[in-house]
């Protein structure tokens, strides 16, 4: 199957991911500086859900940029990753109307926890379709910042127990580490332009 049907769909939804978690803003009744002040956590939230969202849309669109095709496995795969994507508009929501209370920015990091799982077994479904030897398989390469984050996104739970702050901290770490964008495919692309 070709793969354009599934990018357009991909980038649909994230982009209405995007629209909801902006729409979650409540516009001040009164026309001063002060009357802002509320809405400061709300912002933090949605600046890290949107990074988070922002990145997992460059990565996967470098990923299938990458893919010659994909398979029934593959589509399951892509929609297990967006319906956890589907869940960030709602716990960024809740963080931000709670000001980082324990329990939403625990739920927190487990939507993004089951998003970076979902975005390791759609790359991992990607591999098995175009086999271990091909050019995609040796661009994915070994995935150390996505392992990274699948421990950093426990650490952060765990650190909430202690302080939200910590927890939201350490959800912070991970969209650092990501925000320069995955290069693996992009110079596998470039060596196959070369030679």
């Amino acid at each position: 199957m070709t793969k354009n049907r599934l990018e357009a769909f991909s980038d649909g939804v994230i982009a209405i991911l995007i629209t909801i978690m902006v729409l979650e803003f409540k516009v001040p009744h009164e026309t001063t500086w002060e009357a802002l002040v509320p809405l400061v956590p709300t912002v933090i939230s949605y600046l890290l859900s949107f990074i988070m969202v922002g990145i997992y849309w460059n990565n996967h669109h470098h990923m299938l940029h990458s893919a010659t095709s994909v398979s029934g496995g593959v589509l399951w795969a892509n929609l297990h990753l967006l319906f956890w994507l589907s869940l960030v508009p709602f716990v960024t929501a809740w963080v931000g109307e709670h000001e980082f209370a324990q329990i939403p920015v625990i739920a927190q990091g487990l939507v993004m926890e089951m998003a970076g799982i979902a975005y390791y077994l759609l790359s991992r479904t990607l591999v098995h379709h175009h086999g271990r030897e091909s050019g995609f398989s040796q661009a994915l390469g070994w995935d150390l910042k996505g392992i990274l984050s699948m421990i950093l996104y426990p650490t952060g739970i765990a650190l909430t127990f202690i302080h939200p702050w910590l927890g939201f901290g350490a959800y912070t770490v991970v969209a650092a580490i990501w925000f320069i964008p995955d290069r693996r495919f992009e110079k596998a692309e470039n060596h196959r332009n070369v030679s």
